[in-house]
């Protein structure tokens, strides 16, 4: 009978023992995954910022180009004008040429 008794306590300390183990294998685990996890978030944390300046420098890329689109449609603008404006001072030149060359012989 003290011999079985003697057993049971031997298997309850090595049973306890292997729970202990377990435990404290389970703890490292989850400690492991905690700092996986904060690590991970501030990856993230830092990708999403540097997007977010990304994000922020194409805008204001956007809005100059933008800008500048409008600019060169106006200065295109004016350019045709005034080439307009030439064409017709050259067309009035070609076509009274001949009048005003016989007037200044005259």
């Amino acid at each position: 009978v003290m011999g079985m008794i003697d057993r049971m306590v031997n298997d309850l300390k090595t049973e306890m023992n292997e729970h202990k183990l377990e435990e404290q294998d389970a703890q490292e685990d989850y400690e492991k995954l905690m700092k996986d996890s904060a690590e991970k978030r501030a990856a993230d944390s830092k990708a999403v910022s540097e997007n977010e300046s990304a994000l922020a420098e194409a805008q204001s890329d956007l809005s100059k180009n933008h800008s500048d689109r409008k600019a060169n449609a106006k200065n295109t603008g004016e350019t045709h004008s005034y080439n307009q404006d030439l064409h017709q001072t050259c067309d009035f030149l070609v076509a009274n040429f001949d009048a005003r060359k016989s007037a200044r012989t005259e």
